[in-house]
């Protein structure tokens, strides 16, 4: 299902956070947000996810705005996995955890069904979380939690993933598997990434925040482009396309500050000839 945000202006403690910010998302796509600390992200995901309403803009889940929707219409229909977001799990197994994603899809007696069921199973097996799947919640490794954040969020049988910094607790391997997890499901995803190695690997679209607002949007080759890494990120580097189909991002050792003092250097060194 596609997702549209269109010219959205959020506000916090009377500070403007976002101003004016629009994308989208078509059927399957998975759009990362990539952009510095403070740019706004994790904010725009909240609006998305219903969590923060706008001041101004509209957010379109298909063809319905997100805040006109019921709390449990549109928990059908956006699942979100948020950084350490556990709530009240004191004692809870990771199948009870996972199960939680079937409530937006109960009735007022909250029974679970053969589906309910199904789906649970289903989420454990994708997200490799079988192994633990009787233990404490509360016992599991960062890691781990992440595994269950998204099989409980693949539960609910979702149209749309929000992803807060989903990688942020796992190694390597892990990542990539769950990258490879995350393109499988062929939901349409949007995703806070910090790390532009794995956007560029995960997206097929990037959007960049900056001081809230988005300053390019579009595929990953063009939107990572020396630029746009100097000027928003502070950095030097370039991106390309291997022959495997990766898109690989090649930083510079030194850092724009070291730039800088070099360019401060010359421009001493050409007033002193000039003189």
């Amino acid at each position: 299902m596609k997702l549209t945000v269109d010219q959205l202006h959020i506000t916090l403690d009377r500070r403007p956070i976002l101003h004016g910010v629009s994308l989208k998302a078509r059927k399957g796509d998975i759009v990362g947000l990539v952009g510095p600390n403070g740019s706004g992200k994790s904010t725009l995901l909240r609006a998305v996810y219903r969590s923060l309403r706008p001041a101004d803009g509209v957010v379109t889940v298909g063809d319905d705005d997100v805040w006109a929707l019921s709390p449990r219409a549109a928990a059908r229909r956006t699942a979100a996995v948020l950084q350490d977001a556990t709530g009240n799990t004191t004692g809870l197994t990771v199948t009870e955890i996972v199960a939680l994603g079937r409530a937006p899809h109960h009735g007022l007696l909250g029974r679970d069904g053969t589906e309910d069921h199904r789906a649970v199973e289903e989420a454990i097996d994708r997200c490799g979380v079988r192994p633990y799947a009787h233990r404490d919640y509360a016992s599991l490794s960062g890691g781990e939690r992440q595994r269950v954040l998204l099989a409980r969020a693949l539960t609910q049988s979702p149209q749309l993933l929000v992803l807060d910094e989903l990688t942020n607790h796992l190694d390597i391997r892990a990542r990539f598997e769950l990258l490879d997890l995350i393109r499988a499901t062929g939901i349409t995803t949007l995703a806070v990434l910090h790390d532009l190695d794995l956007a560029a690997r995960l997206c097929d679209h990037l959007v960049v925040l900056h001081e809230g607002t988005v300053v390019a949007a579009g595929p990953v080759l063009e939107v990572l482009n020396p630029q746009i890494l100097r000027d928003v990120f502070g950095v030097r580097a370039s991106t390309e396309r291997h022959a495997d189909g990766v898109t690989r991002i090649t930083y510079r050792a030194q850092p724009l500050a070291h730039d800088r003092t070099a360019e401060a250097g010359d421009e001493t060194t050409a007033e002193t000839v000039a003189r």
